[in-house]
């Protein structure tokens, strides 16, 4: 595998709530871009806040990364993980996306109900939580590129 692979997860805040359509496009155009720069990664939504993560050449992420910084969609980006990695977790998806219901019922105990503790002043805890949602996400999604 090439030694320039890298994986950056991030986190950031909507600028204006997205909807169903406003995802749409984003995903699109997204996945558009990705497949020309040879990316891959997932992409998650909820209540107005985006955890991303991107994989691929190093000069490709650093160029995305750069436009997203700028992209009035959003505000607030913060890297929780920046990593070389020897393989692609989602070598399947151009830009996998699972949407996430807002629970009409309080969460049992334990369960992820936000991304709030991506963001905690604990970088261990933060790291901890990017795999754990990695790992939910490829399993949510087998089967279904």
């Amino acid at each position: 595998m090439s030694s320039d692979l890298v994986s950056i997860s991030y986190v950031s805040a909507a600028s204006e709530p997205f909807d169903d359509g406003h995802l749409n496009d984003l995903l699109a155009q997204s996945r558009r871009s990705n497949h020309g720069h040879d990316l891959t990664g997932m992409l998650l939504y909820r209540r107005g806040r985006f955890f991303q993560v991107l994989e691929g050449p190093q000069d490709a992420v650093d160029e995305l990364m750069t436009k997203i910084r700028r992209d009035p969609r959003h505000t607030g980006v913060r890297v929780l993980l920046s990593e070389h990695i020897d393989e692609r977790r989602f070598t399947e998806w151009t830009m996998g996306y699972e949407p996430i219901g807002v629970p009409t019922t309080p969460a049992p105990e334990g369960f992820r109900d936000t991304f709030d503790d991506l963001e905690a002043d604990d970088e261990d805890a933060s790291i901890r939580a990017v795999r754990e949602l990695t790992v939910w996400f490829r399993a949510r999604t087998a089967g279904d590129s």
